[in-house]
C-alpha cells in the first residue's frame, strides 16, 4: 500500500493527513482542529471524525494509524496525563474502531512519531540508541535500539519536586506549554531542559536525541543552548511526525 492515514491526538490539537508511505511525506494539507476541552472519549472521537471528514477519507479504505498521548498497550489506554482520566484503563482501540466503523492502528503518539523519524527522518540508518522527545503540552518519549522501537516509555513522569507523582511529573515544569504558561525567555526555558536531557542522557546514555513537536519548528532558538555529550537534533518532519509514523504502522 503507497498511501495510509494518520491522525495525531495531542493534549491541544488533533492532527490528520494522508502520508506517501514511500518518500514517507505528507501527500495532502494537514488539518487540524483544536483538541476538546476535558478531552473525553466521546468528544475526541467527534473531532477525529471531523478531521476525517474535512480530508475526505471518512469512508476511505486507505490504512488508518491513530496516536495518543498515552500508555497504548494491547489496544487499551493505561494513563491519561493530559486528557480526561476516563482515558485509564480504556478500551480505546475498540471504542474508535465502532465509532469510525472500521479497523484501525492505534499507537502511543511518541512511538509513532520516532517510527516516523527512524524510517523517513532524522534517525534513518542510525545505529545504538536514538530517544525522541515530543516537547509540547506534556513531553513524549520513544527508545529506538538499533531502529527497533522499544515502545511505551514515558520520559515525561520523572519525578522532579512536587508532592504527589502526577504534580511530580518533570513535563509540568519544563514541556513547551510550561514556557507559555509561565511566560518564560528560551534562555529560561532552555535550562529546565538542560536539567531533563543531563538526566535523560545519564541514565541511558543515547547515541542521538531528537526533538519532536511544535517547538521543534524553533530548533535554533533553544537547541544551542543546551550542554550535553549526546548530539541532540531536531525531528525533520517536526509537528507532522506522529501523523506519518501513525500511517507509517497501520500500513505495516
Amino acid at each position: 500500500m503507497a498511501k495510509a492515514i494518520g491522525v495525531d491526538i495531542g493534549g491541544t490539537g488533533i492532527k490528520a493527513g494522508i502520508v506517501d508511505l514511500k518518500r514517507g511525506k505528507l501527500e495532502s494539507d494537514r488539518v487540524r482542529v483544536d483538541t476538546p476541552k476535558g478531552a473525553s472519549p466521546k468528544d475526541v472521537l467527534k473531532a477525529v471524525t471531523e478531521v476525517l471528514e474535512t480530508l475526505d477519507v471518512s469512508k476511505s479504505d486507505l490504512p488508518l494509524g491513530v496516536a495518543f498521548p498515552a500508555i497504548v498497550k494491547n489496544g487499551k489506554t493505561l494513563s491519561a496525563a493530559n486528557v480526561s482520566k476516563e482515558w485509564v484503563g480504556f478500551e480505546a482501540e475498540k471504542f474508535f474502531e465502532d465509532g469510525l466503523g472500521r479497523d484501525i492502528t492505534f499507537v502511543n503518539d511518541a512511538d509513532a512519531a520516532g517510527v516516523a523519524e527512524v524510517r523517513h527522518g532524522a534517525a534513518r540508518d542510525m545505529g545504538g540508541l536514538t530517544i525522541l522527545t515530543t516537547l509540547g503540552t506534556g513531553i513524549g518519549s520513544a527508545f529506538l535500539l538499533d531502529g527497533v522501537l522499544l515502545p511505551n516509555t514515558e520520559l515525561g513522569h520523572l519525578l522532579y519536586n512536587g508532592t504527589s507523582v502526577e504534580d511530580a511529573s518533570i513535563e509540568k515544569w519544563c514541556a513547551y506549554s510550561a514556557m507559555e504558561r509561565e511566560n518564560l525567555s528560551w534562555e529560561e526555558w532552555s535550562a529546565r531542559l538542560q536539567v531533563f536531557y543531563k538526566h535523560v542522557e545519564f541514565l541511558f546514555t543515547p547515541d542521538l536525541f531528537v526533538v519532536g513537536g511544535g517547538v521543534s519548528k524553533h530548533p535554533e532558538k533553544f537547541i544551542p543552548l543546551l550542554e550535553l555529550n549526546t548530539p541532540i537534533i531536531p525531528a525533520i518532519h517536526r509537528n507532522s511526525s506522529g501523523i506519518i509514523g501513525a500511517a507509517s504502522l497501520a500500513a505495516d
